[in-house]
């Protein structure tokens, strides 16, 4: 019996996308073309040694790291040493995003991990000077089939259809996490992340608006599971879209969403195990987990 891709089976058991994104406050994308292992900063076209130090030095800041590449042929015999960044910080009212053409990826090294994890726009420039301020929205789109094929599958046609609309905003990701909610994308700088996605010009249209759309959302990186389902919570029963409109804070007991006009909500974030699905494709089932969110008071 041929077992469905962990994307089906994750459909199939109405497996929840809220609470799914990672925690990460701040994003490290590298350009690398050519083929991408399951794991790619040790196993690319890139020095393994090199993409081991940048990965432990991203870890060490607690910051994401993520190998990108233009959608389509992205062949690269090895000898490529120019490439772009792009470097998001995620918090709601001071995210920033810098992108900038590196002579060799060795200069990543250079970049202040710490200046990157608070925040400091000035102290990452100083670090990295070839970066400068953009305020165009970026989509990342997970492809990485050699890590599971539903990434390739599902990944790249979206990759591929959104990048006809929006040329200098569309990449491939190595890696997202949440292989069996494919297709996956982050929107930087804000750390927006979809789920099941079809259509990554909506995505894209929504934050050029200012906007998150709330189909698919699976939560903003900036914060944990719980401030995730919080968040969207408010989102869904308050009808607010504003990308920037709230922050999520813990309470004993609930978490405080704070809208910028002042109004405030505590939000009561119930969780549990139901059902069963792959991790991703050929691994052991999980169990699914679930949530549910009421709002206790507001003021």
């Amino acid at each position: 019996m041929i077992e469905p891709a962990c994307s089906e089976a994750s459909a199939a058991v109405d497996e929840p996308l809220i609470g799914s994104a990672p925690d990460a406050v701040a994003w490290v994308c590298l350009e690398q073309n050519g083929p991408w292992g399951a794991k790619a900063w040790t196993n690319s076209h890139l020095d393994p040694d090199l993409g081991r130090a940048i990965e432990s030095a991203a870890g060490a800041a607690g910051v994401r790291p993520s190998l990108v590449r233009r959608p389509g042929r992205h062949a690269d015999a090895g000898s490529v040493t120019a490439r772009e960044v792009m470097v998001a910080y995620t918090r709601p009212g001071s995210s920033w995003l810098l992108i900038g053409t590196i002579a060799e990826p060795q200069r990543l090294l250079d970049l202040d991990w710490a200046a990157v994890a608070s925040g400091d726009l000035a102290g990452v420039r100083a670090s990295l000077p070839e970066l400068t301020v953009s305020t165009v929205p970026q989509l990342l789109v997970c492809t990485n089939g050699t890590r599971d094929t539903c990434c390739a599958r599902l990944g790249r046609p979206v990759a591929l259809s959104t990048v006809e609309s929006h040329p200098d905003q569309v990449w491939e990701v190595t890696h997202t996490s949440g292989h069996r909610l494919a297709a996956t994308t982050v929107l930087l700088p804000a750390g927006v992340l979809h789920g099941r996605v079809l259509d990554g010009a909506a995505l894209l249209a929504a934050a050029e608006r200012g906007e998150v759309e709330l189909t698919g959302y699976r939560g903003r990186s900036t914060w944990s599971s719980g401030a995730q389902v919080a968040e969207e919570h408010v989102r869904r029963t308050e009808g607010i879209l504003g990308v920037d409109d709230l922050e999520v804070l813990p309470e004993v007991d609930a978490w405080s969403v704070r809208h910028r006009d002042g109004r405030r909500w505590w939000v009561a974030v119930r969780s549990w195990d139901d059902g069963e699905r792959p991790e991703s494709c050929g691994k052991a089932t999980k169990p699914v987990r679930r949530y549910e969110a009421r709002t206790v008071t507001a003021s």
